[in-house]
């Protein structure tokens, strides 16, 4: 609790000595020479559980739409693989060991409503702001501070009939989530704007229980699964999923998991998402209709994204927490036809706390200094554009999944060291070019020595001291 009440003291404080440099900043830019700004999120979403980016039969047309003419990101990642951090991280810019949030829970309530969010900076700039959809920093649905309309819901909410806050008061909508959220965010965007606007639009989908609007049941009942070669992994040299772990009163270890059916993932959890999926990309054709119709389309910078990926059976594992790509990989596409080139796919390795000080550097406003990201603007300008040659992952463990271990990694290009924070003699490191899949742990490789060193001095330089 130490940390959370030093970082949300540091940002009260952040947030008055910005404001006069704020009032300056937004004097030199007049409302046409800002663009809109439609920031769209999903959770839970595979980086490659879209049709733009190769998945054999899954079909998200209007989002392949924003790629093809814009932007595909080739390696985008999260800093925390899981829901709270990644959300906290993509408003604010900052690594959850920075901004606090440090995993989910209860306890994240009152201190988000203390960050200093990119909308919040934005609205202060002269920005009308709008937030629609899962907020799930806590379970609080109350609006939080720099939002001009608030549409959300407590935790994680429900998939049918939904609870919904609006404006501070809750009411039960009759339907299905995806298209209420799909709604609010149409009708937003197709008000009358006087300002620029800020539009952050979070769905709930495809979170489990991964459950498709009714008219998307089945469509994919027939299509055959191909598993990736990770989903047999021996898990050899994984000393970390290899280790006995007490779970409701049993011992038991992710291969003993694996063998009894524990760790593996029912083909009828992949079809969920992706016939989950189907409504997001519904909705993503009406907004991109609606800013057409509205005049407003090319005027506006449009990114789609996930709060993290999800493992598919890799390694025997579900859900996301841990360092592996399926985890920590997510689909990134940015249309801005002003300054993106149609079909451009960067190599750079972006991250989920790029986001916000693109957005601020994009709108005019001052970037924070002590945001940890970095704008994205330069790589949308040139292919050669230097963004970072390391990026640098963490994970904090929480009490309620003790098979996940903390971890902090470092990935580039061609490797990833993976260091348990909690675990003596367990870290991992991979060879991404001849090992994509990460099956061969080179931790104990004489072949890699040098590389193993150096990463792991980047890893303890980087990261604060637990």
């Amino acid at each position: 609790m130490k940390l959370h009440h030093l970082a949300s003291t540091k940002l009260r404080g952040f947030a008055i000595s910005l404001g006069f440099l704020l009032f300056l900043g937004i004097t030199a830019f007049g409302k046409s020479d800002r663009p809109n700004i439609v920031f769209i999120l999903v959770d839970d979403l595979r980086a490659d559980a879209l049709s733009i980016s190769g998945h054999p039969f899954s079909k998200t047309p209007h989002i392949d739409r924003i790629g093809n003419e814009g932007a595909m990101f080739k390696n985008a990642f999260v800093t925390t693989p899981l829901c709270s951090p990644a959300r906290a991280s993509f408003l604010t810019g900052q690594y959850v060991h920075k901004n606090g949030v440090l995993g989910n829970g209860a306890l994240y309530s009152q201190l988000s409503h203390e960050l200093i969010t990119f909308p919040r900076l934005l609205r202060d700039a002269g920005y009308e702001s709008a937030y629609v959809g899962k907020w799930h920093m806590g379970n609080d649905d109350s609006p939080r501070p720099g939002f001009d309309h608030w549409v959300s819901f407590k935790g994680q909410g429900v998939y049918e009939n939904p609870p919904i806050n609006i404006n501070g008061t809750s009411k039960k909508v009759e339907g299905y989530m995806t298209d209420i959220l799909n709604e609010h965010a149409v009708s937003f965007v197709k008000q009358p704007h006087s300002k620029p606007f800020v539009l952050y639009f979070s769905h709930k989908a495809v979170h489990g229980p991964f459950t498709p609007a009714e008219r998307h049941k089945g469509i994919y009942a027939d299509k055959k699964i191909t598993m990736s070669p990770s989903a047999k992994d021996t898990l050899e040299g994984k000393l970390v999923l290899i280790r006995e772990v007490e779970e409701k009163g049993k011992k038991m270890s992710n291969v003993q998991r694996q063998m009894t059916g524990q760790g593996r993932i029912p083909e009828g959890t992949i079809r969920g998402q992706l016939e989950s999926m189907l409504s997001i990309d519904e909705g993503v054709g009406q907004l991109l209709k609606a800013l057409e119709e509205t005049q407003q389309l090319d005027n506006t910078i449009v990114i789609f994204t996930s709060d993290n990926g999800y493992l598919w059976a890799e390694h025997g594992l579900g859900d996301k927490r841990w360092a592996y790509e399926e985890s920590i990989r997510i689909p990134l596409l940015v249309r801005y036809p002003k300054l993106i080139k149609a079909g451009l796919q960067p190599e750079q390795l972006a991250l989920n706390i790029d986001i916000a000080p693109t957005l601020l550097q994009l709108a005019g406003a001052p970037v924070p200094k002590d945001i940890d990201g970095k704008s994205l603007l330069p790589v949308f300008k040139s292919k050669k554009a230097d963004l970072r040659e390391l990026a640098f992952l963490e994970y904090i463990a929480e009490p309620n999944y003790p098979r996940q271990a903390g971890w902090q990694a470092v990935r580039s290009h061609r490797y990833k060291y993976i260091h348990y924070t909690e675990l003596s003699g367990m870290d991992e490191f991979y060879d991404l070019k001849s090992d994509p899949y990460e099956m061969k742990n080179l931790i104990n490789d004489s072949k890699v020595k040098k590389s193993v060193a150096q990463y792991k001095a980047e890893q303890q330089k980087f990261f604060p001291k637990n």
